[in-house]
């Protein structure tokens, strides 16, 4: 049988009607050697073997499964080294850098209770230190602002401490005919480093003459002239020294 099957393809495979008939790569395909076997086989099996392999259900279950336990597993062992991604939940909130507030007063007054809880616009806390003008020293500069130097005694420790101040109450005295009790020099420093105080520094500046205030007394007298009622303003006279009050 094996023998008349391959008289029979030769004698139509030189046919040249038939082979022209024939799809294009028929031929082609016929030549390949087929290493699982050399018996000839039927079209409809052929076509089988040209079938693409379908791929299995179960391995791909499979693989599917073993890659959602890997992405499991990694996605827990990042979790446990703190290296997984939160962007997309909500950022947790930030510590805001608390705002300080000198104070310039003795310890009679404990000012740090009077801003105890108390918020900068709801935001940011207040952290209060407080000295006397005679306990601090400072340096400013015209781009770094004011780096103020305190040295206090608390319960008999010292305490030193250098900070930036963002805002300065100030509830002493500048200046004193005392020996050792001007202190000008740190409102001109508070000045140049541009903190905002309470009162304005010029105010400050300007009461530590106090002639110097009541210098300003006819001016404020001036513009008060419609309300005199309200503004009452004794008249006095200025004279340069004691000299010269013996005028003629």
């Amino acid at each position: 049988h094996r023998a008349a099957a391959m008289n029979f393809l030769r004698r139509r495979l030189s046919d040249s009607s038939f082979v022209a008939n024939l799809p294009n790569g028929y031929m082609m395909d016929l030549q390949r050697p087929d290493s699982s076997t050399s018996s000839p086989v039927s079209p409809a099996t052929e076509r089988k073997h040209l079938q693409p392999p379908q791929p299995s259900h179960s391995s791909s279950a499979g693989s599917s499964i073993f890659s959602s336990i890997s992405s499991a597993m990694k996605q827990t062992t990042q979790a446990a080294a703190g290296l997984m991604d939160h962007s997309a939940g909500p950022a947790p909130p930030t510590a805001q850098k608390p705002k300080i507030l000198l104070v310039i007063d003795d310890a009679h007054t404990d000012w740090a209770k009077y801003f105890q809880g108390k918020k900068v616009n709801g935001e940011f806390d207040i952290r209060v230190e407080q000295a006397e003008f005679s306990e601090l020293n400072l340096a400013a500069y015209v781009m770094g602002g004011c780096m103020v130097d305190m040295q206090v005694m608390r319960n008999g420790t010292k305490v030193v401490r250098s900070f930036k101040p963002d805002f300065v109450l100030i509830r002493q005295h500048a200046y004193s005919m005392a020996l050792g009790e001007d202190f000008r020099s740190l409102i001109i420093g508070l000045q140049y480093g541009g903190i905002h105080t309470v009162n304005s520094l010029y105010s400050i500046y300007n009461f530590c003459s106090k002639p110097w205030v009541v210098s300003d007394g006819p001016a404020l007298l001036h513009s008060a002239l419609p309300r005199r009622a309200l503004a009452p303003i004794e008249r006095q006279a200025h004279l340069p020294g004691a000299s010269k009050e013996l005028v003629s």
